[in-house]
């Protein structure tokens, strides 16, 4: 394959790639992809972008070996070639640029580094619940693997009394089956029970995609419905759903009805 950098330094392009359909990849990041040498990734997101793979050399590896991708995309480009290493989502929003961009600075990369954003699964799943987070919001990730629970549980406390909408991820896995019902409590402390929640598990997958929308006083019902596919907003004290022969949806205004007639 002749690269788009041919006789030229390499490239490291890291790439959002969305919630998982090449229908909600960029433009830009499709043509990147297409026109690598190598691409490099967890096999779940290679997989989910197996259209646009044919002629470049595929670098797949499984969970967990985050540090080992980032240091063979970063070799690779040493080696003047063009590598995309891809990301689920965004790769700024628990993704990967982090880890590659440290690795590079590590190695002393000469060659350009450019992260391309992709859609983020708060945002894929507040397009399905309607328009929870269209005022102020935080994220906030569950998983204590990385990042201790005391620091988690600090954060938490500290949206909730400000009454930010707060999306969760990773609110389950295999080994961590409390740390969303502990989230729910630590929030209820701070926010009213009517306030609305969103539960949205494959956001923009097709067919898989499902949602629920409750209360903060009921969410843990569906506490068996949750798992790491799964991305919640808990929304604010201004927020309400809206119940229509279509469906349930969460509106969170953001003050137009403070100012204006509508």
């Amino acid at each position: 394959m002749q690269s788009q950098n041919e006789n030229e330094n390499g490239k490291l392009f890291i790439i959002g790639i969305g919630p998982g359909s090449v229908e909600q990849l960029t433009v830009r990041a499709r043509d990147v992809i297409l026109n690598s040498d190598y691409v490099v990734g967890n096999g779940t997101y290679l997989d989910q972008v197996e259209s646009l793979l044919g002629e470049q050399e595929i670098v797949r590896s499984a969970m967990g070996k985050e540090v080992d991708r980032a240091k063979k995309a970063v070799n690779l480009a040493k080696e003047n070639k063009v590598v995309s290493m891809i990301s689920g989502g965004d790769a700024n929003v628990y993704g990967m640029a982090g880890l590659v961009l440290e690795v590079a600075e590590h190695e002393d990369l000469d060659v350009d580094v450019e992260v391309l954003p992709g859609v983020t699964a708060i945002t894929a799943g507040a397009s399905v619940l309607g328009a929870p987070i269209v005022n102020d919001f935080s994220v906030i990730s569950l998983s204590d693997l990385l990042t201790p629970w005391e620091v988690i549980e600090k954060r938490l406390n500290a949206a909730a009394s400000a009454d930010f909408v707060i999306s969760l991820y990773n609110p389950k896995s295999r080994q961590r089956h409390s740390n969303f019902s502990r989230a729910i409590e630590i929030i209820k402390k701070h926010k009213d029970g009517s306030v609305p929640v969103g539960l949205v598990k494959n956001a923009l997958r097709g067919e898989s995609q499902d949602y629920i929308v409750t209360t903060l006083e009921d969410v843990l019902d569906y506490n068996d419905w949750v798992d790491m596919s799964t991305m919640i907003i808990v929304c604010n004290a201004d927020s309400r759903i809206w119940k229509s022969e279509k469906g349930e949806k969460i509106i969170t205004p953001r003050g137009y009805q403070r100012k204006y007639d509508y």
